[in-house]
């Protein structure tokens, strides 16, 4: 049965229309109440749940840049949480009103969602300010979007253009290539360190075989990135061949050491002549090896120094890699004692005075032998094997040397030093001797 409007006078359909006014009003203060409201809502619950959720997330081990994706989106939980809020509100007053428009609940749901993961995601940007001015920027962009005013605004980024020939570029253009290219190279760069984390955690491949995997992934990630950037934005790619053939030409002229290094890079990889935790010597450089990049080799040195050495030195000049095929190290240690000790007695307490200390390796034994007479001091040399190169060698050998004084002192073993004589040829008259030899002959 349906009810015809126009049967009543007009004084009572006016008061309908007020009547329905009235409601819509009504309707109105009820979305304001439940978005300011739901704001304050969704604060009190996030605060009780995010200390409990992160925790639950710091479990996540061997991989950090995944850490850091989780914790940037259980931060924002205020903002999951107020979304899913002015969802159920726009449900609520939609099953209540009947066919009723919920437009300002329904941007303000949009705002709220779009701002969970523009904020989360920028947040991963490592600079703070980067971060916020993207962020806004997006944001401000989804606004446009939602309110309808996003079209009008392209329309005039592309009207401001330039023609270069049979190429027109606009601004909308400009701006479309940078941020699509800064995008997708920035979420290549962070999904090939987390599949870096992945790689690096196989216990099948070799340290230096994981660094080129990583690498290679990486320089994948990014060269696809730029493509999809460059054909998202409607260039084609075939128009840029001249031009990636002049670039070509200026990295083999301008940019010859970055290319050598980064090829020599590959090759240091590719052969496993240096890895991650080796011990290596170069020139006066001693340490061990931290990282691996494109461009240099990172070695860190007993005394907290970082050495930034090209790739490219490490394949031209000579290295002494001191754990290539093993991290066996033999050290000699030089030394002297007098001529009333007994040899033999000198080289079973040395032997045993390297057995003593921790860090010499058993795997063979020390040895100690009388290589020749000195002199002033029968000359011996005490050999042994250490198994941490990268510890230091100047620490052991003063162990070693601190330990045969003591062994040496409690033995009666003496260790002599070079006596020198003087012979005055020529007289030498000391200040007050003519008068004292002139009193003596009084």
């Amino acid at each position: 049965m349906s009810f015809d409007l126009s049967s009543l006078s007009p004084a009572a359909r006016h008061l309908l229309a007020a009547f329905g006014d009235a409601i819509s009003d009504g309707w109105l203060l009820a979305q304001l109440a439940a978005i300011i409201g739901g704001y304050v809502l969704s604060s009190w619950i996030a605060a009780a749940l995010e200390p409990r959720l992160e925790q639950q997330a710091r479990r996540i081990r061997g991989n950090p840049d995944l850490l850091r994706v989780v914790i940037a989106f259980l931060r924002r939980t205020r903002w999951l949480v107020y979304t899913l809020w002015l969802y159920a509100c726009e449900v609520a007053l939609l099953l209540l009103s009947g066919p009723f428009d919920v437009q300002l609940l329904a941007a303000a749901r949009a705002l709220a969602a779009a701002w969970f993961f523009i904020s989360a995601l920028t947040r991963i940007i490592r600079s703070v300010t980067i971060a916020r001015i993207v962020a806004i920027l997006c944001w401000g962009y989804v606004a446009l979007a939602i309110v309808g005013l996003d079209e009008a605004v392209l329309a005039a980024f592309d009207r401001a253009a330039l023609t270069l020939g049979a190429v027109r570029i606009s601004l909308l253009l400009v701006l479309k290539l940078l941020v699509a290219l800064v995008s997708l190279v920035w979420f290549a760069v962070l999904l090939g360190s987390v599949l870096s984390h992945w790689v690096e955690r196989s216990q099948d491949l070799s340290a230096s075989f994981k660094v080129l995997i990583a690498k290679l992934i990486k320089i994948a990630l990014i060269i696809v990135a730029g493509a999809i950037a460059l054909a998202a934005t409607g260039i084609d790619l075939t128009a840029i061949t001249v031009f990636s053939g002049a670039v070509g030409v200026g990295i083999g002229f301008g940019l010859q050491k970055v290319v050598s290094n980064f090829i020599s890079g590959i090759i240091i990889l590719l052969d496993k002549s240096i890895k991650p935790g080796d011990t290596i010597s170069l020139g006066d450089t001693f340490g061990s090896i931290r990282d691996l990049r494109s461009r240099f080799v990172s070695v860190i040195t007993r005394d907290g120094r970082e050495y930034l050495i090209p790739n490219e030195d490490l394949i031209t000049n000579q290295v002494i890699n001191w754990s290539f095929s093993s991290d066996y190290v033999r050290i000699d240690v030089e030394f002297g004692t007098s001529y009333d000790s007994d040899p033999h007695e000198v080289s079973r307490i040395a032997i045993e005075t390297a057995k003593a200390v921790p860090r010499v390796s058993t795997h063979t034994a020390p040895v100690c032998w009388l290589t020749g007479f000195g002199a002033s001091s029968l000359d011996f040399k005490l050999r042994f094997w250490i198994a941490d190169p990268g510890n230091g060698l100047t620490n052991v050998r003063g162990q070693i040397l601190l330990g045969l004084w003591d062994a040496f002192k409690a033995a009666g073993i003496g260790i002599p030093f070079p006596h020198r004589e003087i012979i005055m040829k020529t007289p030498v008259v000391l200040k007050g001797a003519n008068a004292a030899l002139e009193k003596d002959s009084r």
